[in-house]
């Protein structure tokens, strides 16, 4: 066991009492990475050790002590430092009283990025994350770089900082649940979009929009913040940026950055010598659905250009680039219907992405757990695309009344229990050159760990039709 970090310096946690509420993936990390600088790991998840089970068993041997069933204020009588998971809320007393008491408070991407010795490429938003940082990661191999992708997605990235050199490049999603309590910001850094999202963690669009500024906000004059022209929420952030300002838009030429001239995508200055405009490919070159994959396209090519990547790359990167994992994913053509997992879409802002994505007539598929968003707007979008609404899950009534107060056609929509249900229901109503989309609009968390799986259940039903 090593004590010393990449710069063969004793880390400042060395000999330090670490407090780490929550023991899911970030956690789990935590428990790994802070024996290797000498730290004193103290666990504490409100699940006991019967629950958690099999998944304490890789630290038997280990010094970390667990505390479980709760988290208890006693905790803070001996931590240095409180590490907080993503799913943590920061309302909880404990966090509220180790503030008061003034001990910092840290996460895994804010120890990361206080440690990384290579340059970081960081990606937030409320919609488009996981794409972009997926095809940023692509171009910057493409390129040539040995590139470590993780984050919010993937990799803990504490997971692979003792592989990290230098000359590597590491692109780095992050969720607003890590960016809120963050006072490092990576050297160059995107808000793709703000829109409602998470109101139900923190309250209000203004401290929800905070908490994604913080991606910018701790950089220095030589960092590199990207901004979405074409969105008001990530555009209104531009006075704040400390250092360069570069954008991205699907609708207006930059001095600096990526944008479409009709069917190409350029890019323009960015790290380059040269100020001209430069082709990279065509719309047609990209492989995935939506007018907001054209965004994410477009800032994967800020990101990667502001990092030196030259088109070509950026080019070859999005020709071979597939979607991933449970965004707009088709899942099976069966009896002339397309089935399409979107389970990422857990705002009704995603639901529209989606729908505008298809000229299709759609079966949809809306539910799960409501976060406190406005639903409206969505639905009236739903109800002029839609051969069928199927509403499943918590939110399935509510969503239904206002379906109901929007004055849909009462035979327009039927409201199930479940995810297997509404699948049913969607085979039985969806027709030949129909698509039925999974793009629920809710969280998972009233039936599923996480959308995932979520997504892995509806790839299953499908299948089994």
């Amino acid at each position: 066991m090593t004590h010393f970090n990449g710069t063969h310096k004793i880390d400042p946690l060395f000999g330090k009492r670490v407090v780490v509420l929550g023991f899911a993936r970030q956690g789990k990390a935590l428990a790994r990475w802070l024996p290797t600088v000498g730290a004193k790991a103290i666990i504490s998840d409100t699940r006991t050790a019967e629950v958690l089970g099999a998944e304490m068993a890789p630290f038997s041997e280990s010094e970390i002590q667990f505390v479980l069933g709760g988290h208890p204020l006693t905790l803070l009588d001996q931590a240095d430092v409180l590490c907080i998971s993503g799913g943590v809320a920061l309302d909880l007393p404990i966090v509220q009283e180790a503030q008061a008491r003034g001990i910092p408070l840290t996460n895994d991407a804010q120890l990361f990025l206080e440690r990384c010795p290579a340059p970081v490429i960081g990606i937030t938003g409320s919609a488009g994350k996981t794409t972009t940082t997926s095809l940023t990661g692509a171009i910057m191999r493409q390129a040539g770089y040995t590139t470590h992708v993780g984050g919010n997605i993937g990799d803990v990235l504490l997971d692979v900082l003792p592989e990290i050199q230098p000359s590597d490049r590491v692109v780095m999603e992050l969720s607003s649940f890590q960016l809120e309590i963050m006072t490092t910001s990576p050297h160059i850094a995107t808000v793709l979009n703000i829109t409602p999202n998470h109101l139900d963690r923190h309250g209000t669009m203004e401290a929800y929009t905070l908490a994604k500024a913080q991606i910018i906000l701790h950089q220095a004059a030589r960092d590199i913040a990207i901004l979405c022209a074409d969105d008001a929420g990530s555009r209104g952030l531009a006075e704040a940026v400390p250092g360069e300002l570069a954008w991205f838009s699907a609708a207006t030429m930059q001095a600096d950055g990526a944008f479409m001239a009709g069917q190409r995508l350029l890019v323009s200055g960015l790290a380059s010598s040269n100020r001209e405009p430069r082709v990279v490919c065509d719309r047609s070159d990209i492989p995935l659905l939506g007018d907001h994959n054209v965004l994410n396209t477009l800032a994967a090519c800020t990101l990667t250009g502001c990092a030196g990547v030259e088109p070509e790359a950026m080019a070859a990167a999005i020709r071979s680039f597939k979607a991933v994992a449970h965004r707009l994913e088709s899942v099976r053509l069966l009896n002339g219907v397309t089935y399409v997992n979107d389970s990422i879409a857990t705002a009704p802002e995603r639901v529209q992405a989606a729908l505008r994505s298809f000229s299709e007539p759609l079966v949809l598929l809306l539910g799960g757990k409501d976060k406190n968003l406005p639903w409206e707007e969505m639905l009236k979008l739903a109800l002029r695309q839609s051969r069928h609404i199927i509403t499943f899950g918590h939110a399935g009534p509510m969503i239904a009344e206002v379906l109901g107060k929007l004055g849909a056609d009462p035979a327009s929509f039927t409201t199930v229990a479940t995810l297997e249900a509404a699948v049913t229901r969607a085979a039985q109503v969806a027709q030949a050159g129909d698509v039925v989309l999974l793009s629920p609009g809710g969280t998972s968390y009233d039936a599923y760990k996480d959308f995932e799986q979520r997504g892995e259940h509806f790839r299953a039903l499908v299948m089994g039709l």
